[in-house]
């Protein structure tokens, strides 16, 4: 089946092609979202009649898309998200979650616009496509973490393997220090016992000495 594009669609033509499509494919998609009208002779025309107007606007909404890009390029969006320790969600962050995350920090950004190609279901920083415009793509991060700050260590390049490490490694330097207090407890201990030890017998050999004399204090 036929169809004319009125924008620029990926793998299929530049705005003003006529192409043969899937009638599935036009039905459920090019149709409904507007990117293509069925070929036939009334259509053509029509859009004949209207390119230059339809090329104007379309450049009118690529600039506007390219100035937003040049805004979101690169940013980083933090999700919160629980997770194992393995870093495993208890759940995924969708393409809905990307584009929430996007908004909330001012930029106007429709879950239709971002790319997955499957749900994210690990913790860590994922790059992420938003199409602002048939002929403007911008890279995101997605920063999918279980606090703000796990986010900011992963944000300096930390994955969470590491994370569990450096928190195994803490743990096991307050154990050891725990150890050591004990351990210094008991030596001290040790020592008064020892030194008491000691004294016992030259208080008994003076004791003896002075029952020798005949010494009595009273």
């Amino acid at each position: 089946m036929e169809v004319i594009l009125l924008e620029r669609v990926a793998k299929l033509g530049q705005m003003g092609d006529v192409v043969s499509v899937k009638q599935g494919y036009a039905r459920n998609f090019l149709l409904p979202q507007k990117k293509a009208l069925w070929a036939s002779k009334a259509n053509v025309a029509a859009f004949e009649d209207q390119k230059a107007q339809l090329e104007a606007r379309n450049l009118e909404t690529k600039k506007e898309a390219e100035n937003l890009a040049s805004r979101l390029e690169g940013q980083q969006f933090v999700v919160i998200r629980s997770a194992s320790d393995g870093g495993a969600l208890y759940g995924s962050v969708s393409t809905r979650d990307a584009a929430d995350a996007a908004s909330s920090e001012g930029f106007d950004v429709d879950r239709k616009q971002v790319s997955l190609s499957a749900p994210i279901k690990e913790l860590g920083l994922h790059e992420v496509t938003v199409t602002l415009h048939p002929e403007v793509d911008v890279i995101i991060h997605l920063n999918v973490a279980r606090s703000h700050e796990e986010a900011e260590l992963q944000s300096q390049g930390k994955s969470i393997q590491e994370l569990a490490a450096e928190e195994e490694a803490a743990a096991e330097f307050e154990i050891q220090e725990l150890f050591d207090d004990i351990g210094a407890a008991q030596m001290d201990e040790l020592e008064t016992e020892v030194e008491q030890r000691n004294d016992q017998p030259a208080t008994q050999e003076k004791s003896t000495l002075d029952e020798k004399l005949g010494r009595n204090d009273d």
